[in-house]
């Protein structure tokens, strides 16, 4: 790519991010902080923290991300330990199985967890039927305001993100560290504790980061556990309110404060930290191959992990074809109707339509973008260009409800970008949304490529007499395509099952994704539950095929895209 032509992609890159990362973000604080008159105020925001209810939302919601990140490590350092250190039977398969747990968005599985660990649900009449618990008095599993049940999704769904990088961190860590430690005597424990567990802090704390922010801001567990004291769904509840209502706009301010604070504290400790312990490993790690008993001990453990982490999707399955659970361990009666209805009902035919519209559409455009991203930071030397890099990758690190709430706030009528609404139907603004938030998969993906293909490959094309622009689209570009196609179908997948976007900025039926149709199906009554769970199952054999085509393509550095 020429100069003139990279510095052209670098100004629209630049302007994109300007318009819809920065300014949504930019919108909201501006109104957080304005007063009736204009002038500045920190009435709104300082409310927040006075009024009782803003107040217990906040510390709701930082108990929840505390105990869910807690909870995730728990799960994942020893797995991660087991897998770098050990070899043992059907090791490869049972690593293959960690991503589990993200073919289905939390809320869905939510469905689920309340059918088992509901007073009348599956594990309620198992212990009955064994005696051990009393008909009269059946054990509320999920607690009062249903904050367990909020935990539970969340460390099930969220563990694999943090396994993956002290995963990554375990394999980069120099062992002879480690056996400098032994060879002076240090037993096992006290080395994990005193050198290795300092040695891999960074990648801990750059996956319990995001973590913490995913379950601190997390809005669709909560609002099918109908707990509306937490924060997001604050927020989401005061939607309808927000012409004369400062206080949306002071609580996302609040929540992208913590956010922003967190992810900062995480660089600002760890970001210029080497968990590798002073360079490159001099020394490739010894991988102990285990006997029969400790290896099936090793398989057992991730079975565990993983059976716990798909018990919500079981739940979900049993609940798509049940004609009736209600205080029984399985249902009895077995049905396939729901699936037929959920695929005939108007509400899910629509949103599978929208999906799918809204999906392959901000799919091109993040693919354009991520090219272009990638191929300045990777290929060229203009100025600011990690600075690109950056912007493109904060989506992961701002909080999904943050960035849906400034997209509402900056195309409300008579703001700049109110032309993005056309009419009533946020087409247009759901695209750029779900471009944003699934761009940093597509430009990691799209950067590996571009580090794997030679600059010499180009440069003998130029040779020849082709164009700068024709080498890459002829040359360059097909070579990176399978790095392309793999983000690009992760990317894809996971904005049809979009949150925090669909849940926000799609306000009326006709318009509804398919996470907001099965939301509203979870909210109707009588099969509603049932044609839910039918649409989830739906959705998992979609992203289950996705990422097993992905995971063919990228292989190990599959993981990357998650760390």
């Amino acid at each position: 790519m020429s100069r003139p032509l990279a510095l052209i992609v670098y100004l629209t890159m630049a302007a994109f991010f300007g318009c819809f990362f920065a300014w949504p973000i930019w919108t909201t604080v501006r109104l957080a902080f304005e007063a009736p008159d204009h002038s500045f105020t920190l009435e709104f925001v300082g409310e927040v923290f006075m009024n009782p209810l803003y107040r217990e939302g906040l510390l709701n919601s930082f108990s929840i991300a505390v105990w869910t990140t807690l909870g995730c490590l728990v799960l994942s350092v020893p797995l991660a330990l087991l897998f770098v250190r050990y070899d043992f039977t059907g090791k490869t398969l049972l690593n293959s199985l960690v991503l589990t747990p993200m073919v289905l968005p939390p809320f869905v599985g939510a469905i689920g967890i309340k059918a088992i660990l509901g007073q009348a649900g599956a594990l309620n009449a198992l212990l009955m039927n064994l005696g051990l618990m009393s008909r009269s008095q059946p054990v509320d599993w999920l607690g009062e305001g249903q904050m367990t049940g909020i935990v539970i999704m969340e460390v099930l769904h969220l563990y694999p993100i943090l396994y993956l990088n002290v995963a990554a961190a375990l394999a980069n860590l120099d062992p002879a560290m480690e056996e400098a430690a032994a060879n002076l005597g240090c037993p096992p424990w006290r080395r994990f504790w005193k050198v290795t567990l300092p040695l891999i802090m960074p990648g801990m704390f750059a996956g319990g980061t995001l973590v913490f922010i995913w379950a601190f801001t997390e809005l669709g567990v909560p609002l099918v556990f109908d707990f509306d004291r937490v924060t997001s769904v604050q927020i989401f509840r005061s939607l309808n309110d927000l012409s004369d209502n400062p206080f949306p706009y002071a609580l996302v301010v609040v929540l992208l404060l913590f956010s922003t604070l967190i992810y900062g504290s995480s660089k600002l400790l760890f970001g210029g930290a080497n968990a590798v312990g002073g360079g490159r490993a001099t020394t490739a790690r010894e991988v102990i191959r285990l006997r029969f008993l400790p290896g099936l001990g090793c398989a057992a453990v991730f079975a565990l992990v993983t059976f716990l982490a798909v018990v919500p999707h079981l739940g979900v399955a049993l609940l798509s074809v049940a004609d009736d659970w209600y205080g029984t361990v399985l249902p009895r009666v077995l049905t396939l109707d729901h699936f037929h209805d959920a695929l005939g009902h108007e509400l899910t035919l629509g949103s599978i339509a929208n999906s799918l519209k809204y999906s392959v559409a901000a799919i091109f455009i993040a693919l354009l973008l991520g090219i272009g991203v990638a191929y300045i930071n990777v290929r060229t030397r203009l100025w600011g260009r990690q600075l690109l890099d950056v912007m493109a990758m904060l989506p992961l690190a701002v909080p999904g409800v943050v960035m849906a709430f400034g997209y509402l706030a900056m195309t409300r009528p008579g703001r700049e970008f109110d032309w993005l609404i056309l009419g009533e139907n946020p087409l247009l603004i759901l695209i750029i949304a779900y471009a944003v938030r699934r761009l940093p998969y597509i430009v990691r993906s799209a950067s590996a490529g571009f580090q794997q293909v030679s600059p010499s490959l180009e440069e003998a094309a130029q040779n020849l007499g082709a164009r700068p622009e024709r080498a890459l689209w002829r040359v360059t570009l097909p070579l990176v395509a399978p790095n392309l196609l793999a983000g690009g179908l992760l990317a894809f997948a996971f904005a049809m099952l979009e949150v925090s976007d669909s849940m926000i900025l799609a306000q009326q039926a006709v318009h509804y994704p398919i996470t907001k149709a099965i939301y509203s199906l979870v909210m109707a009554l009588g099969n509603g539950p049932n044609l839910a769970s039918a649409l989830g199952v739906w959705a998992m054999i979609f992203l289950t095929v996705t990422i097993a085509g992905a995971s063919l393509v990228l292989g190990k550095k599959l993981g990357a895209l998650f760390r």
